[in-house]
């Protein structure tokens, strides 16, 4: 078994109300920072051992799939890499 660090990133769909994000980029337009848009995100660093990365992308993507995202209203990535 070897280590990795999955990266679970997981945002709302486009179309998907953002509170969140609407109010940090008003925050930031008054601040003189011209945008075009802003997502906010919720990243999960999850460790676990795994025979190779695509076992472990397949677990990181299960665990995206069963409780970290919504599929109804978010979109996720996950990138795995070889713990040092």
């Amino acid at each position: 078994m070897t280590a990795y660090t999955a990266t679970v990133t997981v945002r709302l769909k486009h179309g998907v109300l953002d509170p969140e994000a609407d109010q940090t980029r008003k925050a930031l337009e008054r601040l003189g920072f011209d945008l075009d848009g802003l997502r906010s995100a919720d990243r999960f660093d999850i460790d676990l051992d795994a025979d190779d990365a695509r076992s472990a992308r397949e677990r990181a993507d299960e665990m995206a799939e069963r409780l970290l995202a919504n599929p109804t209203i978010h979109d996720y990535d996950v990138d795995v890499v070889e713990a040092e």
